[in-house]
């Protein structure tokens, strides 16, 4: 049985208790809000440990909420929507949501994406002071999901750090899509590899010309890699 604190933010009353009472059986401790505004509030007085986070709502929607919240937290968030086109998701994922799930959606499937989300998030919160990769110019941090540009702390959402962090950590090293999906994502995120290509061109606005010792290259029809200088 999981402990977790969810955060359910959904303008459907009847999605909201359906999850509220399938999540507390499995052991979760759950609240609801039905709209943005209030979904915001919840989440600064109730801290929970992950929000199932809708689009379409009154007041502020999903995109709004999942701004707000990157702004004071890096806690998990799945956006949870009628929507299936690539735009929403590439947005989703560019406001620094973990994952994205669309409705209508099978019930163990949303348990298991968030038993992994909150299993990713957990290893990576109880990493050491050791967990930091410095180059020129540039500090991470997976401690204090931190980036550092020339000593200056730079917004960045959780899974963009998260993919800077393991390339850096393996420089010069080529990573097919496929294996930075299972090293960053999880091996049961069910994405796909657009995903990847979204995180590495947002990577690559904010190190434009940080550095002239190491880049993120494109290995064509292979992948990506973090080369450093000879």
């Amino acid at each position: 049985m999981d402990n977790s604190k969810l955060l359910v933010i959904d303008d459907d009353p009847n999605i909201c208790e359906m999850l509220k009472l399938y999540f507390e059986k499995e052991g979760y401790q759950v609240k609801t809000a039905n709209d943005g505004i209030e979904g915001v509030n919840y989440f600064k007085i109730y801290e929970p440990d992950l929000v199932l986070l809708d689009i379409m709502m009154p007041k502020k929607d999903g995109w709004q909420v999942c701004r707000e919240i990157r702004e004071i937290s890096s806690k998990p968030v799945i956006m949870i929507t009628a929507k299936g086109e690539v735009f929403d998701k590439v947005l989703g994922l560019e406001l620094g949501a973990d994952d994205f799930i669309v409705k209508p959606f099978d019930m163990k499937e949303l348990s298991a994406r968030i038993k992994a989300v909150l299993r990713r998030y957990s290893a990576h919160a109880n990493v050491g002071d050791e967990e930091v990769v410095r180059f020129e110019n540039i500090e991470i941090s997976l401690q204090k999901y931190e980036l550092k540009i020339k000593g200056k702390a730079v917004d960045i959402p959780p899974k963009e750090l998260e993919l800077l962090y393991f390339l850096a950590s393996n420089c010069n090293r080529v990573f097919t899509r496929d294996q930075l999906l299972d090293k960053v994502w999880g091996f049961d995120y069910l994405g796909d590899s657009r995903t990847v290509d979204v995180h590495v061109k947002r990577l690559r606005e904010k190190l434009e010309g940080v550095s002239d010792k190491w880049s993120l290259k494109t290995v064509w029809g292979v992948g990506y890699k973090f080369e450093t200088a000879v």
